[in-house]
């Protein structure tokens, strides 16, 4: 009796290469996603041997896209967007369209149509959000400023890139491919443009007002039966389903709909326990997707066009990194913000491979201009984690070397600078707050209600523009450079409170305020022991660590509470 077990054949293939080129990858000190796009090229049609099935490959990456792009959304709000909207989101398109530029103009002298250099520039100027997730969650950045900075600029750009999918088949037969359903005509480009306006506008206004009610409800409803598995299987079902759904009656792409889900679904209270639950199947299906990403990779592009391949790795790695550090600084942030975004989209991924087969499948992108783009996917991902490690050297490197990068950062910025009304007592014995985010605020709150004198140092500028209009002393920037904290006048303050996630800075913020004024009291907040023990040793200062604070007031309660009951006694 035969069975067609093609399916059964192809993952076991994809997570048995996998697993052994992974390994073999963290060996020698390269990300595992570079292993799993090296098996797929292995177990893929352009290599001998055992090829695996594509069709099958590619369906089961799509289930991998929706999963990764669910745990994106579970891992950032809406509020986080518009927190940095006033960054990502003209640095985004301005980034999009200098790297599209960069395209179409290489393409051009290669022979191609407009057409082929639009649908190939757009997929060089499109980032991975999955693997800048990877790289962010490495490094225990993905809640720090420069991290949110980072994931709203890559959303903006899938946002930008979801609208590029919907649009590309109207916009086919000028460009010189095949005109989708008879589409051609101006008025058919503007009713197109109208309906996917239409389509996206309705779906997310769907998802914001019935989604954030009744998912989280929902999943409430399910948590309640105690069911470990049932409640897997409703954020799973929920993931695949929201994304399904939002393809069928909304026309917007899988990946957009299950990004939104995780979205909704963060508003749950559950939110947590669904991506602790849910991170196994995705970690898995996302190796299927990078496998089947390497399965349709030629490696004899490397050999027979390696100048086209240096061009498009230089447009990935250099080109629209520089175009995003310039923008970045240009809207007057730090430094280490702008280095951060240029490592975060020095590589390209999913939605360049779906963009490279819809120009294909439209007749836009030659076959050379698809292996072009997953050449330079696969060698800007294997190198990006370097391009992270080169971040703090190169910001030091840049800082010693070149005084205009120390006048870029601070040049003629009114938030960089505490405004002279500030009155007198506000800058004796006041308290330093460093970062504005969760914690700071409830910092604030105290000691507004104490009526404490403080200055906030925030990184957000629309924070520090918000916090000034309440007339609230507030200066932007990053504390870790001492003109920051000599702006908030440390000197003359009797406290430095640290209240941002990011513990990476931490030492140079208390050397400095040390240095400047050695009696200064410091407190830190930190989620790890073997930091705040370090921490302690180091720098002399408070640490409080997250858990054991919760733990204390958890414990107090008890106790207090037992002692009001005279049953204790």
């Amino acid at each position: 009796m035969h069975h067609n077990i093609s399916l059964i054949t192809t993952i076991a293939a994809a997570l048995g290469f996998g697993l052994l080129f992974g390994m073999l990858a963290v060996k020698v000190r390269l990300p595992a996603l570079v292993g799993y796009l090296a098996a797929g090229v292995l177990i893929g049609p352009a290599t001998p041997g055992f090829v695996a099935d594509v069709a099958l490959a590619s369906q089961l990456a799509e289930i991998g896209v929706m999963l990764l792009m669910f745990g994106v959304g579970l891992h950032f709000s809406l509020d986080d967007l518009l927190e940095v909207k006033g960054i990502a989101l003209p640095g985004a398109v301005l980034q999009i369209t200098v790297a599209t530029l960069m395209g179409i103009g290489v393409s051009h002298l290669w022979g191609w149509g407009l057409g082929a250099g639009l649908v190939f520039g757009l997929a060089l100027s499109v980032a991975s959000t999955v693997v800048l997730l990877r790289a962010l969650e490495d490094r225990g950045q993905l809640d720090s400023f420069n991290g949110r900075i980072a994931v709203g600029w890559l959303v903006v750009e899938d946002l930008v890139t979801v609208l590029v999918l919907v649009l590309l088949p109207a916009l086919a037969g000028p460009l010189g491919g095949h005109a989708a359903n008879g589409h051609g005509a101006n008025d058919s480009l503007w009713l197109a443009l109208g309906k996917t306006l239409l389509s996206v506008g309705a779906f997310v206004a769907f998802m914001l007002i019935v989604g954030r009610k009744l998912f989280p409800w929902f999943l409430w409803r399910v948590a309640k039966t105690g069911s470990r598995e049932l409640f897997t299987l409703a954020v799973i079902a929920a993931a695949v389903g929201i994304a399904y759904g939002s393809s069928e009656l909304f026309g917007v792409s899988f990946a957009l709909g299950a990004f939104f889900a995780g979205m909704v679904l963060r508003e749950s209270a559950l939110s947590h326990r669904a991506a602790e639950e849910t991170l196994p199947l995705r970690d898995a299906f996302s190796v299927l997707f990078f496998v089947s990403v390497g399965m349709l990779f030629d490696p004899r592009v490397l050999v027979e066009h390696p100048l086209e391949v240096l061009a498009v790795v230089g447009i990935v790695l250099f080109g629209k990194s520089l175009a995003a550090f310039v923008l970045v600084l240009a809207l007057r942030y730090p430094l280490n913000t702008a280095i951060t975004v240029s490592a975060s989209l020095a590589q390209i991924g999913e939605f360049s491979f779906i963009l490279a087969a819809l120009g294909m499948s439209l007749g836009l992108l030659p076959d050379l201009g698809q292996n072009l783009i997953l050449a330079g996917a696969i060698i800007s991902i294997a190198v990006n984690p370097l391009m992270f490690k080169a971040i703090n050297p190169l910001q030091e490197w840049l800082r010693s070397k070149s005084d205009l990068a120390r006048k870029l950062e601070r040049s003629a910025d009114p938030l960089a600078e505490l405004p002279m009304t500030v009155a007198h007592e506000h800058l004796r014995g006041q308290v330093v707050l460093v970062g504005y985010g969760r914690v700071g605020k409830r910092i604030a709150e105290e000691l507004d209600r104490q009526k404490v004198h403080y200055v906030v140092a925030e990184q957000n500028r629309e924070m520090v523009e918000e916090l000034r209009r309440r007339n609230q002393p507030a200066v932007a920037g990053n504390a870790a450079d001492p003109a920051v904290l000599i702006q908030a006048h440390i000197a003359h303050a009797s406290m430095l409170v640290i209240a941002t996630p990011d513990t990476f800075h931490v030492r140079s913020m208390i050397e400095t305020a040390k240095a400047l004024n050695p009696s200064i009291r410091c407190v830190v907040r930190t989620h790890s022991e073997e930091e705040a023990r370090l921490l302690r040793e180091e720098t002399g200062g408070t640490v409080f660590v997250g858990e054991r604070e919760l733990a204390g007031s958890m414990t107090r309660y008890v106790l207090e509470g037992l002692a009001e009951t005279p049953a204790a006694h």
